[in-house]
């Protein structure tokens, strides 16, 4: 049971955001470097990684691909 990296992103509060949505979603997750990112624009340097178990990369990975697609029906701005 290794931890594995799902995503990087520059942003903290998007990290933890993510983390909650795939904890909610019945992923366990965890941010790593997310203290290191605290200053603007470092983000950019030390980006967050989004770390889950190995045995759930496939389904993090499923989860991601849907919260980044748009909602049926929704439109744009």
């Amino acid at each position: 049971m290794a931890l594995v990296e799902l995503v990087r992103l520059p942003n903290g509060a998007e990290a933890e955001l993510l983390r909650g949505r795939l904890e909610s979603a019945g992923v366990r997750a965890v941010c790593f470097d997310a203290g290191m990112n605290i200053a603007e624009s470092v983000g950019l340097m030390i980006p967050v990684r989004i770390m889950v178990l190995d045995e759930d990369l496939d389904e993090a990975r499923q989860l991601l691909a849907e919260f980044d697609a748009p909602a049926s029906g929704a439109r744009p701005g």
